[in-house]
This record gives C-alpha cells, structure tokens and sequence, in this order.
C-alpha cells in the first residue's frame, strides 16, 4: 500500500482508538496523527507545511468543540493554496442528516462522507484507493 500520513480529527477518544488500531492491522506503514479539534488540526497542518509532513488523507468529524469540521473546511479552503500535495479529506460523521450530506457534496476538497460507525473495510476502501477521481457516500 505504501507509507501514508492520516490525520484524524475528531473528539471522540473511542473514534480515534479504532481508527488507530485498525490501520495498524491493515498497514503498519501509515502514520496516523490524532487531533481532538479542527483548530488543532489546522495548526497542525500549518506546521507540517512547512516540514513537508503533509497528511494524504483527513478523516474529519463534523461536530466537535472550538472548531468544528464545516469551519476546519473554510479554514482550509484558504491555507490549501500554500500546500504542494493533494489531500483527501473525508467527513466521518455520526450524523446522516441529507443536508449535511448535500451542503459536503457542495464542497470542492471533500472527496466523501462516511456515516459512523466506520467499517475496516470503508478504512480499507479509503487508504487503497487514494488519491481518487470519485465521492463516497457510505452509511452504516
């Protein structure tokens, strides 16, 4: 599969632990970065920027404290312009609201929008197909 960086943002310690272990299952070479905000996370990439040690994929939660996922986007939107790499961002939300599912349609540097509780085989599906030319609309 080869070395990979994951970043995944979301509060919830549960989330982030599975995704962990199931990576670790499927490829030992993927380094995964937790972080528990999307103001973390921007901060985060605001300094891997500058090492080089940018994330292939984002697996991003919608609802989280201080900064959300729809504000990590816009946040994004503006910083992904300084960034020489491109990154398949995911929501993974436990919401399956079908304007939440539309307005991340809408969203340019959004690659797909998966309904928690996340299978290994979504993960899978996710790390081995990317970067990819389509969307993904996965419910449990």
């Amino acid at each position: 599969m080869g070395s990979k960086i994951l970043y995944v943002v979301d509060d919830d310690d549960i989330f982030q632990f599975m995704v962990k272990r199931s990576i670790k299952a499927l490829d030992q070479n993927i380094e995964v970065i937790t972080y528990t905000d999307g103001q973390e996370a921007i901060n985060g990439l605001k300094k891997d920027c500058k090492t080089c040690h940018i994330p292939d994929i984002i697996l991003l939660d919608i609802n989280m404290p201080i900064m959300d996922g729809w504000q990590f986007l816009d946040f994004y939107d503006q910083l992904k312009y300084k960034i020489d790499k491109d990154i398949s961002i995911y929501i993974v939300s436990s919401s399956a609201n079908p304007e939440d599912i539309h307005k991340a349609r809408e969203m340019n540097d959004l690659s797909g929008y998966i309904t928690k509780p996340m299978s290994r085989n979504e993960l899978k599906n996710i790390i081995e197909n990317t970067p990819h030319n389509y969307w993904i609309v996965s419910s449990a």
